[in-house]
């Protein structure tokens, strides 16, 4: 553990600054393990250099996405999500809570794995001002890191004893780490893969399919079951907004022959497919997913 120590007393502040700038910046390198193992060596007159060097990382990675979002708007949030190891629920669920209690987000979305990114894009994109932002940003990095140092001053023999056996065992304790963390996010991995298989069966639809359906006479129902469409916000003309977790939306007898297009806000339409599945398994088979989501039918619009 002595090594652990000296490099930590040496270079602690460096080492927790570069680990949050890449947690933050959007990667699943979780910080929180280090900023617990530097509350539990550095006791709390030694929590300051760390908890300063967290809080600028913060800052600094939150301030470009919030930059970010304001210039590339929602078109940033599926680039930040594929970085996600839970792309479909990544957006969905952080857009729920912005949209719900607003700038407070800030407060707690980095105690939520891959929350962090994209509640500060959901703040530029939403025209939060900078100032409001910052406030909010910089308390809510503070808890985090702080968090973090005290638990680790609070359970610091138990860190110490593992300390110590990573110590003894040198690269070997260090090897195990690395293939714990290899395996979660291999086996994350790995259930993401096996849910995009299972909704490939549900067909899609083009925008300009949908389109030439309406030019053509054939009017199909469509959902659009993106967080903010229960707001304001923008949707496809004629679009019904439905919350995915909620019960399927009361349909007339007309509806099982008539064509249902699902469109949503995420990567590979994983939202849209799973309610698309669920209305094809409740008996109504003409449902298709939208390809390419909102984003697909604005660029369309936009360019026509």
């Amino acid at each position: 553990m002595q090594d652990i120590q000296l490099l930590l007393e040496q270079y602690g502040g460096w080492l927790v600054f570069a680990n949050v700038l890449v947690e933050q910046a959007g990667l699943p390198v979780p910080a929180y393990p280090m900023l617990i193992a530097a509350g539990a060596l550095g006791g709390a007159a030694g929590w300051l250099a760390p908890w300063l060097a967290a809080t600028v990382a913060c800052l600094l990675a939150d301030t470009l996405w919030y930059v970010a979002g304001r210039r590339y708007g929602a078109r940033l949030l599926g680039v930040v999500c594929k970085l996600s190891l839970s792309q479909d629920s990544c957006i969905r669920q952080t857009q729920r809570l912005y949209l719900r209690i607003g700038v407070r987000a800030l407060l707690v979305c980095k105690f939520l794995p891959g929350a962090g990114a994209l509640s500060t894009v959901m703040a530029g994109l939403t025209g939060t001002a900078y100032r409001r932002f910052l406030l909010y940003d910089l308390a809510g990095a503070m808890i985090w890191a702080g968090s973090a140092l005290l638990l680790g001053g609070l359970f610091h023999s138990v860190i110490n004893d593992v300390l110590d056996l990573l110590g003894t065992y040198g690269p070997m304790g260090l090897g195990v780490l690395a293939a714990v963390l290899g395996l979660y996010i291999l086996a994350r991995f790995l259930r993401r893969r096996i849910l995009l298989r299972s909704l490939r069966i549900i067909p899609r639809v083009s925008v300009d399919e949908l389109m030439q359906w309406r030019q053509d006479g054939r009017n199909p129902l469509v959902f659009d079951v993106r967080p903010e469409a229960t707001s304001d916000a923008a949707r496809i003309p004629g679009a019904i907004a439905v919350d995915l977790k909620a019960p399927l939306p009361a349909l007339d007898a007309q509806a099982l022959e008539s064509d249902i297009v699902v469109y949503c806000a995420c990567p590979n339409e994983v939202s849209a497919a799973l309610l698309a599945s669920r209305l094809r398994a409740a008996g109504y088979p003409k449902t298709w997913a939208l390809r390419g989501g909102f984003e697909a039918w604005t660029e369309r619009n936009h360019g026509a």
